[in-house]
């Protein structure tokens, strides 16, 4: 049973692909949330004291109310930057802090580093159940791992013929117009 469950589970894994996975919110991350929470506040606040447009001050009360759940959402930092008034938080510091967030949220994890942590994971979890089914268990993903390891070899090593050998690339794809769309969607997935 637990061997048809891990069968199952990988693939589907394997095939979803890494886009939907991200790191835990860095400091940063953490920092620019909760600064740019403050800085929705007080815009929200500007914008009521100077008495802008009815528009303007909806606007800005929606974007103080988002910007909690961007708040929420990453957790509290450790340390708070200064965010009292408009002129801290203008300051060249916070410009800084949020294009380190920006650049941190775009991070993604190897999508190969996580393919063989699950095989770890999986095979020490088979290791643990023992018995018949867990030895089992273990040989195939065992196994499966080293699939895995050889399709990685084998796109690496494509993907730098097709780029040594730019003039052989056209042939190269011909060569395998014939593989099926799972093999595509797959290599695919595993290039990006």
């Amino acid at each position: 049973m637990k061997k048809i469950l891990a069968t199952l589970i990988l693939p589907c894994f394997l095939l979803a692909g890494c886009d939907s996975l991200r790191f835990a919110p860095t400091e940063a991350q953490k920092q620019n949330a909760w600064l740019h929470n403050r800085t929705t506040t007080i815009a929200a606040d500007t914008a009521r004291d100077e008495a802008a447009s009815e528009n303007l001050q909806a606007l800005t009360k929606l974007s103080q109310l988002q910007s909690r759940a961007f708040t929420s959402y990453c957790g509290l930092p450790k340390e708070f930057p200064r965010a009292d008034t408009a002129e801290e938080i203008l300051a060249q510091s916070n410009f800084r802090l949020a294009q380190t967030a920006l650049q941190q949220s775009a991070d993604r994890p190897d999508a190969w580093q996580l393919a063989d942590n699950a095989f770890e994971l999986a095979i020490a979890i088979s290791a643990l159940l023992g018995g018949v089914y867990g030895t089992r268990a273990v040989r195939f993903l065992k196994q499966a791992r080293k699939k895995s390891q050889a399709l990685q070899e084998v796109i690496a090593g494509n993907e730098l013929f097709k780029k040594e050998h730019e003039a052989y690339a056209g042939a190269f794809k011909q060569a395998h117009q014939n593989q099926s769309s799972e093999t595509r969607q797959i290599v695919a997935e595993m290039k990006a």
